[in-house]
């Protein structure tokens, strides 16, 4: 039996290991900001998949902060509470119920394939360890707990939605019809650089500009930005490709004709670093001045603590009932129930 809804469901989040920052805007976040009408969108705080790489106990004691910051970014992003379900990974633990139940349908070389993984343990410098290969099935169970139709992904993370599409695949052909295969909303947003010009923005590299960022903080980080290493003076033409001001300035500037004469100017060496970092300033300004302002409207004490708490209590609901039905696809509701009424029979 599928269970349909009336609109199709979302799932995406992020793990609760900091805030977010430019580089979340322009890769997930504004493309959620864009979803959010035509899905009922699920947003998890995906706190079990943290424990991967960084599950010491003065992580874990970080999470409620950052669980608050990530639902308070995305909401002065722009998402709306009313339409959203955001909520607590390790608050469902009949989670565990339903990974349990899918694993059986793929196998360890499957898993051990997956590029993606390996890159996670290189990044995080540590060993491959049950719940780093257990990823993607934990991943797939978040996606099948809810009925997930659609999951927006970078490049990086589509491999682990192929395995949550194989898992349901695998399921209804073996036990009948209970999920629906997840599509992907594949994402062509390129990478944002870091202001170091080296990587991609990273809040652990120390290159990010956040979210939360105060217009202090934004004038600092971009004046010490990193742009094109051979202009020691403003009379010497610049190097516009690959400069990470006029990326950004490419990135979130709105006013195409200012941009592409600050460009001319800069190639001519007419304009100096300086004056160019004040105009992209005023660029990032009037990106997250708005963003400050919704960010202070939901900042009152227990709002976002109550929305996750709502969103986690909808969510552990609908697993509770995804589970209900996989094991009564799987029969395993039957073997329970015959060995329950027989013990009742012969106490009787």
């Amino acid at each position: 039996m599928s269970m349909h809804h009336p609109r199709p469901r979302l799932l995406t989040g992020d793990r609760p290991t900091g805030a977010l920052h430019l580089g979340h805007l322009v890769g997930t976040l504004a493309n959620r900001v864009r979803l959010q009408h035509e899905y009922d969108c699920f947003f998890i705080i995906a706190d079990l998949h943290m424990l991967t790489t960084r599950n010491t106990p003065e992580a874990i004691a970080q999470a409620d902060v950052h669980a608050r910051g990530l639902v308070l970014d995305a909401l002065s992003a722009g998402i709306e509470p009313e339409t959203a379900t955001f909520y607590l990974q390790s608050a469902v633990p009949e989670i565990h119920d339903l990974a349990g139940l899918l694993q059986g349908l793929v196998n360890v070389s499957r898993l051990e394939r997956l590029p993606a993984l390996k890159d996670m343990a290189r990044d995080a410098h540590v060993e491959m360890s049950m719940a780093l290969l257990n990823y993607p099935v934990l991943q797939s169970a978040d996606i099948l707990s809810v009925r997930g139709n659609a999951v927006p992904v970078g490049k990086d993370n589509e491999a682990f939605v192929e395995v949550a599409r194989e898992l349901a695949r695998r399921f209804n052909g073996r036990y009948g019809d209970v999920f629906p295969v997840p599509e992907t909303i594949p994402g062509d947003v390129p990478t944002l650089i870091g202001t170091d010009g080296r990587a991609k923005m990273s809040k652990s590299l120390g290159n990010a500009i956040a979210l939360n960022d105060s217009a202090t903080d934004v004038r600092r980080k971009v004046l010490g930005m990193y742009t094109d290493p051979n202009r020691i003076r403003a009379d010497i033409p610049g190097q516009v490709e690959g400069n990470p001001v006029f990326i950004y300035l490419d990135t979130f500037g709105t006013d195409r004709a200012t941009i592409e004469d600050v460009k001319a100017r800069y190639r001519a060496g007419k304009v100096g670093d300086v004056e160019v970092k004040h105009y992209l300033i005023e660029v990032i300004e009037r990106v997250l001045m708005p963003m400050r302002e919704r960010r202070i409207r939901f900042s009152e004490p227990g709002y976002v603590d109550n929305l996750i708490v709502a969103g986690t209590e909808r969510v552990r609901e609908e697993t509770a009932l995804t589970v209900r039905e996989m094991r009564k696809a799987m029969g395993l509701a039957g073997v329970w129930n015959r060995i329950r009424r027989t013990a009742e029979r012969h106490r009787r």
